[in-house]
Protein backbone atom coordinates (compact mmCIF):
# COMPACT_ATOMS: atom_id res chain seq x y z
CA UNK A 1 0.00 0.00 0.00
CA UNK A 2 1.38 3.68 -0.81
CA UNK A 3 0.88 6.38 1.08
CA UNK A 4 -0.03 9.55 -0.96
CA UNK A 5 2.59 12.57 -0.88
CA UNK A 6 0.62 14.96 -2.90
CA UNK A 7 1.81 16.12 -6.36
CA UNK A 8 5.92 16.54 -7.00
CA UNK A 9 6.65 20.04 -7.20
CA UNK A 10 8.68 21.02 -10.51
CA UNK A 11 11.81 21.15 -9.85
CA UNK A 12 14.14 21.70 -13.13
CA UNK A 13 17.29 20.16 -11.65
CA UNK A 14 18.18 16.79 -13.66
CA UNK A 15 19.46 15.35 -10.44
CA UNK A 16 16.53 15.94 -8.31
CA UNK A 17 14.03 13.04 -7.94
CA UNK A 18 10.74 13.49 -5.50
CA UNK A 19 8.77 10.18 -6.82
CA UNK A 20 9.53 7.61 -9.12
CA UNK A 21 7.21 6.63 -11.71
CA UNK A 22 7.73 2.66 -12.80
CA UNK A 23 5.07 0.73 -14.21
CA UNK A 24 6.51 -2.54 -14.86
CA UNK A 25 6.94 -3.49 -11.14
CA UNK A 26 3.94 -2.74 -8.81
CA UNK A 27 4.46 -0.43 -6.16
CA UNK A 28 4.57 -1.81 -2.77
CA UNK A 29 5.33 1.40 -0.53
CA UNK A 30 6.35 5.14 -0.39
CA UNK A 31 7.90 6.00 2.53
CA UNK A 32 9.30 9.02 3.77
CA UNK A 33 12.33 8.87 1.46
CA UNK A 34 12.15 5.61 -0.23
CA UNK A 35 10.35 4.22 -3.08
CA UNK A 36 10.08 0.47 -2.74
CA UNK A 37 8.86 -1.95 -5.53
CA UNK A 38 8.24 -5.54 -5.80
CA UNK A 39 10.50 -7.39 -8.31
CA UNK A 40 9.47 -11.11 -7.55
CA UNK A 41 8.21 -12.91 -4.50
CA UNK A 42 11.38 -12.97 -2.84
CA UNK A 43 12.79 -9.58 -4.00
CA UNK A 44 12.22 -5.76 -4.06
CA UNK A 45 13.97 -2.57 -5.65
CA UNK A 46 14.26 0.21 -3.07
CA UNK A 47 14.78 3.40 -4.49
CA UNK A 48 15.80 6.23 -2.41
CA UNK A 49 14.76 9.42 -3.33
CA UNK A 50 15.35 12.97 -3.06
CA UNK A 51 12.56 13.81 -0.10
CA UNK A 52 13.40 14.58 3.12
CA UNK A 53 11.65 14.32 6.03
CA UNK A 54 12.04 15.90 9.91
CA UNK A 55 9.71 15.32 12.69
CA UNK A 56 8.25 12.39 10.94
CA UNK A 57 6.81 15.19 7.97
CA UNK A 58 7.69 15.05 4.77
CA UNK A 59 8.60 18.27 3.96
CA UNK A 60 7.27 20.03 0.15
CA UNK A 61 11.18 20.22 -1.20
CA UNK A 62 13.85 17.62 -2.67
CA UNK A 63 17.78 17.86 -2.13
CA UNK A 64 19.06 16.80 -5.75
CA UNK A 65 20.94 13.97 -5.43
CA UNK A 66 20.19 13.20 -1.93
CA UNK A 67 19.28 9.64 -2.74
CA UNK A 68 22.39 8.82 -4.41
CA UNK A 69 24.32 10.43 -1.74
CA UNK A 70 22.51 8.16 0.74
CA UNK A 71 22.42 4.60 -1.34
CA UNK A 72 26.40 5.51 -1.98
CA UNK A 73 26.98 5.63 2.08
CA UNK A 74 24.78 2.93 3.04
CA UNK A 75 25.98 0.22 0.37
CA UNK A 76 29.31 1.22 1.67
CA UNK A 77 28.92 0.77 5.34
CA UNK A 78 26.44 -3.15 4.49
CA UNK A 79 29.86 -4.40 2.85
CA UNK A 80 32.08 -3.15 5.54
CA UNK A 81 29.92 -4.67 8.37
CA UNK A 82 29.41 -8.10 6.76
CA UNK A 83 31.35 -9.84 9.34
CA UNK A 84 28.87 -8.48 12.25
CA UNK A 85 25.53 -9.55 10.41
CA UNK A 86 23.62 -10.47 7.33
CA UNK A 87 22.53 -7.57 5.40
CA UNK A 88 19.55 -7.69 2.60
CA UNK A 89 21.61 -6.74 -0.46
CA UNK A 90 20.77 -9.63 -3.50
CA UNK A 91 23.15 -10.34 -6.49
CA UNK A 92 20.80 -9.39 -9.10
CA UNK A 93 21.67 -6.51 -12.02
CA UNK A 94 19.16 -3.36 -12.57
CA UNK A 95 19.40 -4.19 -16.19
CA UNK A 96 17.38 -7.57 -15.65
CA UNK A 97 15.05 -5.93 -13.18
CA UNK A 98 14.20 -2.27 -15.19
CA UNK A 99 15.43 -3.25 -18.73
CA UNK A 100 13.46 0.09 -20.05
CA UNK A 101 15.96 2.65 -20.24
CA UNK A 102 13.90 5.36 -18.91
CA UNK A 103 12.81 3.39 -16.22
CA UNK A 104 16.19 2.11 -15.13
CA UNK A 105 17.47 6.01 -15.23
CA UNK A 106 15.17 6.88 -12.53
CA UNK A 107 17.12 4.12 -10.26
CA UNK A 108 20.84 3.97 -10.74
CA UNK A 109 23.25 5.39 -8.50
CA UNK A 110 20.31 5.42 -5.94
CA UNK A 111 19.03 2.21 -5.79
CA UNK A 112 19.36 -1.08 -3.96
CA UNK A 113 18.08 -4.78 -5.13
CA UNK A 114 17.29 -6.82 -2.04
CA UNK A 115 15.98 -9.47 -0.16
CA UNK A 116 12.38 -9.55 0.97
CA UNK A 117 12.30 -10.06 4.68
CA UNK A 118 9.83 -10.39 7.51
CA UNK A 119 10.31 -6.95 8.85
CA UNK A 120 10.98 -6.43 13.41
CA UNK A 121 8.20 -3.91 14.03
CA UNK A 122 10.97 -1.67 16.32
CA UNK A 123 13.89 0.46 15.37
CA UNK A 124 17.54 -0.23 17.09
CA UNK A 125 18.91 3.15 17.60
CA UNK A 126 21.60 3.09 19.75
CA UNK A 127 23.20 6.33 21.07
CA UNK A 128 26.75 7.29 22.26
CA UNK A 129 26.22 11.24 23.22
CA UNK A 130 23.30 13.03 25.13
CA UNK A 131 21.21 14.70 22.23
CA UNK A 132 18.29 14.88 20.84
CA UNK A 133 14.79 13.20 22.04
CA UNK A 134 17.58 11.39 24.28
CA UNK A 135 18.63 14.77 25.49
CA UNK A 136 14.82 15.71 26.40
CA UNK A 137 14.21 12.46 28.20
CA UNK A 138 16.97 12.83 29.86
CA UNK A 139 15.78 16.57 31.36
CA UNK A 140 12.61 15.16 32.15
CA UNK A 141 13.59 12.21 34.40
CA UNK A 142 17.49 11.07 34.24
CA UNK A 143 16.46 8.06 32.12
CA UNK A 144 16.19 7.13 28.38
CA UNK A 145 14.18 4.23 27.30
CA UNK A 146 14.34 3.34 31.23
CA UNK A 147 17.68 3.50 31.24
CA UNK A 148 19.02 5.33 34.55
CA UNK A 149 21.80 7.56 32.79
CA UNK A 150 24.11 9.38 35.47
CA UNK A 151 22.90 13.19 37.25
CA UNK A 152 24.14 16.16 36.11
CA UNK A 153 24.96 15.40 31.95
CA UNK A 154 25.23 17.83 30.08
CA UNK A 155 23.83 18.69 26.16
CA UNK A 156 25.85 17.05 23.40
CA UNK A 157 27.73 14.86 26.37
CA UNK A 158 30.08 11.70 25.57
CA UNK A 159 27.56 8.89 27.73
CA UNK A 160 29.61 6.90 29.88
CA UNK A 161 28.90 3.84 27.68
CA UNK A 162 26.39 3.84 24.78
CA UNK A 163 23.52 2.60 25.43
CA UNK A 164 20.88 0.67 23.18
CA UNK A 165 17.60 3.17 23.13
CA UNK A 166 14.96 1.04 20.73
CA UNK A 167 12.12 2.93 19.57
CA UNK A 168 8.41 2.02 17.63
CA UNK A 169 8.57 1.70 13.69
CA UNK A 170 6.02 4.95 12.56
CA UNK A 171 4.24 4.75 9.29
CA UNK A 172 4.99 8.42 7.20
CA UNK A 173 3.31 10.71 8.93
CA UNK A 174 3.62 9.06 12.32
CA UNK A 175 6.31 9.84 15.35
CA UNK A 176 8.19 7.48 16.74
CA UNK A 177 8.39 6.73 20.06
CA UNK A 178 10.87 5.49 22.59
CA UNK A 179 10.41 2.40 24.41
CA UNK A 180 11.95 0.25 27.04
CA UNK A 181 14.09 -3.34 26.33
CA UNK A 182 10.70 -5.03 28.57
CA UNK A 183 8.88 -3.60 25.60
CA UNK A 184 10.98 -5.07 22.57
CA UNK A 185 10.81 -7.89 24.54
CA UNK A 186 7.42 -8.27 24.45
CA UNK A 187 6.91 -6.79 20.77
CA UNK A 188 9.80 -10.01 19.64
CA UNK A 189 10.50 -12.22 22.47
CA UNK A 190 13.80 -12.18 24.63
CA UNK A 191 16.14 -14.20 22.33
CA UNK A 192 15.61 -11.92 19.33
CA UNK A 193 15.34 -8.47 21.88
CA UNK A 194 18.79 -9.47 22.75
CA UNK A 195 20.41 -10.40 19.61
CA UNK A 196 18.82 -7.36 18.20
CA UNK A 197 20.36 -5.34 21.22
CA UNK A 198 23.60 -6.79 21.04
CA UNK A 199 24.21 -6.58 17.30
CA UNK A 200 23.20 -2.66 16.99
CA UNK A 201 25.86 -2.16 19.77
CA UNK A 202 28.69 -3.80 18.01
CA UNK A 203 28.01 -2.08 14.71
CA UNK A 204 27.77 0.85 16.55
CA UNK A 205 31.07 0.14 18.11
CA UNK A 206 32.61 -0.43 15.08
CA UNK A 207 31.59 2.41 13.15
CA UNK A 208 32.08 4.97 15.86
CA UNK A 209 35.26 3.66 15.77
CA UNK A 210 35.73 3.95 12.12
CA UNK A 211 34.50 7.58 12.37
CA UNK A 212 36.37 8.67 14.87
CA UNK A 213 39.79 8.15 13.06
CA UNK A 214 38.36 10.48 10.12
CA UNK A 215 37.66 13.23 12.53
CA UNK A 216 34.13 12.70 13.01
CA UNK A 217 31.78 12.06 15.71
CA UNK A 218 28.54 9.32 15.00
CA UNK A 219 26.50 10.73 17.97
CA UNK A 220 23.82 7.97 17.38
CA UNK A 221 22.17 6.17 15.04
CA UNK A 222 19.74 3.53 14.17
CA UNK A 223 19.30 -0.03 12.75
CA UNK A 224 15.94 -1.83 10.77
CA UNK A 225 16.44 -5.91 11.25
CA UNK A 226 14.07 -8.56 9.47
CA UNK A 227 14.16 -12.18 9.36
CA UNK A 228 14.72 -14.29 5.96
CA UNK A 229 12.97 -17.42 5.58
CA UNK A 230 14.78 -19.45 7.99
CA UNK A 231 14.62 -17.01 10.71
CA UNK A 232 17.98 -15.39 10.20
CA UNK A 233 18.70 -11.64 11.72
CA UNK A 234 19.25 -9.83 8.33
CA UNK A 235 19.95 -6.34 8.29
CA UNK A 236 17.80 -4.17 6.18
CA UNK A 237 16.57 -0.63 5.45
CA UNK A 238 19.64 1.54 5.17
CA UNK A 239 22.48 2.03 7.88
CA UNK A 240 24.79 5.17 8.86
CA UNK A 241 23.69 7.39 6.78
CA UNK A 242 22.68 11.34 7.38
CA UNK A 243 19.41 10.03 7.26
CA UNK A 244 19.63 7.64 10.23
CA UNK A 245 22.13 9.21 12.33
CA UNK A 246 23.97 12.66 13.76
CA UNK A 247 27.72 13.11 12.30
CA UNK A 248 29.18 15.40 14.15
CA UNK A 249 32.94 16.85 13.13
CA UNK A 250 34.88 16.21 16.42
CA UNK A 251 37.53 19.42 16.28
CA UNK A 252 34.51 21.07 16.71
CA UNK A 253 31.97 19.51 19.30
CA UNK A 254 31.02 21.39 22.32
CA UNK A 255 29.23 20.76 25.28
CA UNK A 256 25.74 22.45 25.95
CA UNK A 257 24.62 23.08 22.07
CA UNK A 258 23.98 20.80 19.40
CA UNK A 259 26.54 20.92 17.49
CA UNK A 260 26.32 21.56 13.95
CA UNK A 261 26.14 18.36 12.15
CA UNK A 262 26.67 16.21 8.13
CA UNK A 263 23.45 15.60 8.07
CA UNK A 264 19.80 16.75 8.27
CA UNK A 265 19.61 18.09 11.28
CA UNK A 266 20.79 21.33 9.94
CA UNK A 267 17.07 21.05 8.50
CA UNK A 268 15.32 20.43 11.97
CA UNK A 269 17.27 23.06 13.27
CA UNK A 270 16.21 25.52 10.85
CA UNK A 271 12.69 24.16 11.17
CA UNK A 272 12.99 25.09 14.94
CA UNK A 273 13.38 28.74 14.28
CA UNK A 274 9.79 28.46 12.71
CA UNK A 275 6.41 28.92 14.54
CA UNK A 276 5.46 25.36 13.04
CA UNK A 277 3.57 22.86 15.20
CA UNK A 278 5.59 19.47 13.32
CA UNK A 279 2.54 18.37 11.34
CA UNK A 280 1.84 18.01 7.73
CA UNK A 281 1.95 20.05 5.35
CA UNK A 282 5.90 21.38 6.59
CA UNK A 283 7.10 24.33 5.39
CA UNK A 284 8.68 25.51 1.95
CA UNK A 285 12.59 24.90 2.52
CA UNK A 286 14.57 28.02 1.46
CA UNK A 287 17.42 27.50 -1.15
CA UNK A 288 20.08 28.36 1.00
CA UNK A 289 19.04 25.41 3.98
CA UNK A 290 18.56 23.05 0.77
CA UNK A 291 22.03 23.61 -0.53
CA UNK A 292 23.54 23.49 2.94
CA UNK A 293 22.16 20.62 3.81
CA UNK A 294 23.27 18.80 0.31
CA UNK A 295 26.95 20.08 1.27
CA UNK A 296 26.92 18.29 4.43
CA UNK A 297 26.00 15.53 2.94
CA UNK A 298 28.18 15.25 0.62
CA UNK A 299 31.41 16.00 2.96
CA UNK A 300 29.80 13.18 5.42
CA UNK A 301 30.14 10.65 2.63
CA UNK A 302 34.02 12.16 1.04
CA UNK A 303 35.02 11.68 4.57
CA UNK A 304 33.62 8.28 5.39
CA UNK A 305 34.38 6.00 2.16
CA UNK A 306 37.26 8.39 1.05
Amino acid sequence: MSNALGSPPETPDPDALHSTVITSLPLMYRGKVRDIYQIDDHHWLIIATDRVSAFDVILPNVIPGKGKLLTQLAVFWFDRMRSVVPNHLADLALSDVLPDPVERAQAEGRCMIVKRLDALPVEAVVRGYLIGSGWKEYQAGGQICGIDLPAGLRQGERLPAPIFTPSTKADAGDHDENISFDEVVRLIGAERAAEVRDVSMALYSQAAAYAEARGLIIADTKFEFGTDADGKLVLMDEILTPDSSRFWEAATWSLDTSPPSYDKQYVRDWLETLDWDKTSPGPEVPQHIIEGTLLRYREAVARITS
